[in-house]
């Protein structure tokens, strides 16, 4: 099993944006085989993060997952809402490795 967790900063004004954009991509990634889970959580005390929490069978499945039209339709919308770099976290069993 996988874990994935990315932390975003955006923009103030293109969080409506940011957020439709995620929710689509949410339902079509948790029909992905290989998702077990798929979610966002917004920061109570800081509206400007965006904390994606994925879980996935293996890293196998994660792979397909960046090529789907989904999220290249999501990434050209959060590209433009990023006000910081993000940070990836995968988590597997062996180590955490941070992006």
């Amino acid at each position: 099993m996988i874990y994935v967790v990315a932390t975003l900063t955006i923009k103030p004004e293109t969080r409506a944006e940011f957020i439709a954009g995620a929710i689509a991509c949410i339902k079509e990634t948790r029909k992905e085989p290989g998702n077990i889970a798929y979610d966002m959580h917004e920061s109570v005390t800081d509206p400007s993060k965006m904390v994606f929490v994925e879980q996935w069978e293996s890293a196998e499945a994660l792979v397909p997952h960046r090529a789907m039209e989904h999220m290249k339709t999501f990434g050209r919308i959060a590209v433009k809402c990023f006000a910081a770099p993000p940070k990836i976290e995968i988590i597997t069993p062996e180590k955490v490795e941070t992006r």
